[in-house]
């Protein structure tokens, strides 16, 4: 059993509520994506800095609200509503900053290796919040 494997079943045994039914291969793959897009989007910062490109606000951003998604999925959540609710949002959040800074990143690319490889880690990353939004849909309590 690798770290991963053994940290997501430990993750797993502490759900409660309606996180319990939790995809956790998903959440395993947005956590992934979220440290990726952390470390893509520093990087990224870095080498625009030393252009003097102003995109380095929105990568050093992105990495912050990248690495707290991340952290926030490896909490186990309340059995209330809330947890989830707070989740939902914050990775609808995230999959919005990490679009915006692709995009921003995408008019660098042509000139700047980092930024480009930064603009698919980002989309990655937005793409794996979607999907995550997406299972826990059905997890939802009707309000």
């Amino acid at each position: 059993m690798n770290e991963t494997t053994t940290m997501m079943s430990m993750l797993s045994e502490k759900m409660e509520g309606p996180m319990a039914d939790m995809d956790m291969m998903m959440m395993q793959r947005c956590i992934e994506a979220c440290s990726a897009a952390e470390q893509a989007c520093t990087m990224c910062a870095g080498s625009m800095a030393m252009e003097g490109k102003p995109v380095v606000t929105m990568c050093m951003t992105c990495a912050e609200m990248c690495n707290t998604m991340m952290r926030m999925m490896m909490r186990p959540m309340p059995s209330s509503g809330m947890g989830m609710t707070a989740m939902m949002s914050m990775l609808g959040a995230t999959s919005a900053m990490c679009r915006a800074t692709a995009e921003d990143c995408m008019a660098m690319g042509d000139m700047n290796a980092a930024a480009k490889m930064c603009a698919q880690v980002c989309l990655n990353c937005a793409d794996a919040c979607d999907a995550m939004m997406a299972s826990m849909k059905t997890m939802m309590p009707s309000m």
